[in-house]
């Protein structure tokens, strides 16, 4: 946390002796060895390698040094500290008023970013000076860290762009602006200052300060750049401040917005147009998910927030468009994993008259430019692994790489009951109790086929593979297999173990849509009976967490569409959150979203 300095003369005696004595408690409960591994908590951004001292001389010792105040000496983490500190801060606020100054501005005015300075004067030489009439700048940003000695003051400001280091000499400012920089500027502050250019002696670009203005009072302190904010799901939870004092995060969610923009010039440079579809629908479909319900008083009906946004763009190919996507929120009601968040993003595009080789083409594309984008080059590290992205990928049939992993050959089975026991005889030592339960339970061969893929096979593709030729079991909106029976023309890709993209060569016969929608929908309500019957009796009612608890209806509408002719068509979904973590290094999604789903604190 952030440590106390002197506050100004008007702050009560009384108060100075608590923090005193809590500042001082803070440092005898210090570790005397800085921690080596910073990477995974907060901290303040306030190193001295921003703060020039070459004019100051030595650092002041014993009884010469100034008075610290609440800028400068950490503070320990407790509530009780965090609202001495807070109490000063409004004092503060409170004096500025005082003295006429409103301490937060409606506006200033900028005439140059951190980073712009850094490149419009990197000729500058030490020591040296731009005084002409160009020179005189105005920037604005948070103070990340300060140093005061006698009549000279450094401050580190940080904007979106970078950082600025402040020179602030007593003799140029007006008045009694520096006393006032002393006594009521902290860091986490937010300030606009006005001045001319020069280098230091130590070679650190500064902006010599001749006015500035307090544009927001920051009441809370900043994390200390030692200790941070160590508790995950607070950083998660306040994640303003994760921002505010790592730099790391903040890159992350730039590249992400960079991401973004790359998908959109990429699918719009072969002639996708951009839609919106709805987000609350009257049945949730497009996929086998529980959905979040909600209740429209005025139309008095339930809705759904959606778990899919394939149904209404397909809708959009039967009204005539024939390049469309849409990216888009999708919520789910379901777990929470460091693959998955209850609301999520995806972009899903269809394209009339081509089938999923098309899609595969087009997921290259996506993934390589993106990454070009963000790295410029096509080998990456993700956790520990180099990835190439070269192309072409691999492409490979579920049943190959099922057979290539466990030996069993899918292909070679006629009966159900023999395709279980033989794979549970195969996969014995391999497979935990949930797994075996599941294979048990599995409806048909494709249910068990796709099951013994998850277990044995997924987490093992490492490098971009395209895994081709599902069940048609498992794929309700996919294309008949025009040349192998029982199959669909359908690919997931997968980077990194995970899958990244889900694809079809669509299915336009209404028929065939009705009969495998309604078959979806008794094989799901017969899983949530049988679920119904064996739930325990003293488990209190309405508190099952299953994911067969939800109910499933058919989209009639959407059959109805489709019985006015959809054209041959390819579609694909691909997830942002997961292409993100890829290209960013991230471990976990909810390092990828802003602000993730998290518990309500206790």
């Amino acid at each position: 946390m952030e440590a106390l300095k002197a506050w100004s003369l008007s702050s009560s005696q009384q108060l100075k002796h608590l923090i005193a004595a809590r500042s001082a408690a803070a440092f005898a409960a210090l570790p005397r060895r800085r921690p080596s591994n910073l990477k995974s908590s907060i901290r303040c951004c306030s190193s001295n390698s921003y703060l020039d001292t070459a004019a100051v001389g030595p650092k002041q010792s014993g009884r010469n040094r100034r008075p610290l105040s609440s800028s400068s000496v950490a503070a320990p983490g407790s509530t009780s500290d965090r609202d001495a500190v807070r109490a000063i801060r409004i004092k503060k606020v409170e004096e500025l008023r005082a003295k006429g100054l409103e301490p937060y501005a409606y506006k200033w005015e900028r005439t140059h970013t951190a980073h712009e300075l850094q490149n419009i004067y990197k000729q500058l030489a030490n020591g040296e000076e731009a005084k002409g009439d160009s020179d005189h700048v105005s920037v604005a940003g948070r103070i990340m860290a300060r140093r005061a000695f006698g009549k000279l003051a450094f401050l580190t400001l940080r904007d979106d762009s970078g950082m600025i280091q402040l020179y602030c000499e007593k003799e140029k400012l007006s008045g009694d602006q520096f006393d006032q920089l002393k006594t009521l500027v902290d860091i986490g502050d937010i300030l606009g200052a006005r001045g001319t250019m020069k280098r230091t002696e130590k070679g650190e670009l500064s902006v010599l300060v001749t006015s500035f203005m307090i544009l927001t009072k920051s009441l809370l302190p900043l994390p200390d750049k030692y200790h941070g904010l160590t508790d995950v799901e607070k950083r998660y939870r306040q994640r303003y401040v994760d921002m505010i004092a790592n730099l790391e995060v903040a890159e992350t969610f730039r590249k992400r917005a960079k991401i973004m923009s790359e998908i959109r010039k990429t699918v719009e440079s072969f002639g996708f147009v951009e839609v919106e579809t709805p987000v609350l629908q009257g049945s949730a479909g497009g996929a086998e998910a529980r959905p979040f319900v909600t209740y429209h008083n005025t139309l008095g009906r339930e809705l759904f927030l959606r778990i899919a946004t394939e149904l209404h763009l397909k809708r959009m190919l039967v009204g005539g468009f024939e390049k469309v996507y849409e990216i888009g929120r999708i919520f789910r009601n379901e777990g929470i994993s460091t693959r998955h968040n209850p609301e999520f993003t995806t972009i899903e595009m269809y394209e009339a008259y081509s089938d999923y080789e098309s899609m595969m083409l087009m997921a290259e594309e996506i993934v390589t430019r993106c990454a070009l984008a963000v790295h410029g080059k096509l080998t990456i590290d993700y956790q520990g692994t180099e990835i190439s992205l070269e192309r072409p990928w691999r492409r490979e049939t579920m049943q190959n790489l099922v057979k290539e992993a466990s030996g069993v050959d899918f292909g070679s089975f006629d009966d159900l009951k023999v395709a279980k026991e033989v794979t549970l005889r195969s996969l014995a030592k391999n497979l935990e109790h949930q797994d075996k339960l599941a294979i048990e339970s599995c409806q048909s061969m494709g249910h068990i086929l796709n099951e013994v893929f998850e277990i044995v096979v997924e987490p093992k593709l490492m490098q971009p593979t395209f895994v081709v030729d599902y069940p048609i079991e498992i794929s309700p909106l996919a294309k008949p297999h025009r040349r192998t029976a029982g199959l669909t023309e359908r690919f997931e890709l997968f980077i990194c173990g995970r899958e990244l993209a889900n694809a079809f060569s669509e299915l336009t016969d209404p028929l065939d849509q009705r009969a495998r929608l309604e078959e979806q929908v008794r094989q799901h309500n017969s899983k949530r009976s049988k679920a119904d019957h064996e739930e325990n009796d003293a488990e209190p009612k309405g508190t099952r967490t299953s994911d067969d608890s939800y109910e499933v209806v058919l989209d009639d509408d959407f059959l109805t569409a489709l019985e006015y002719g959809m054209p041959p068509a390819s579609g694909m979904g691909l997830g942002i959150d997961r292409l993100v973590m890829l290209l960013t290094n991230s471990a976990s999604i909810r390092d990828v979203i802003a602000f993730p789903a998290l518990k309500t604190p206790q």
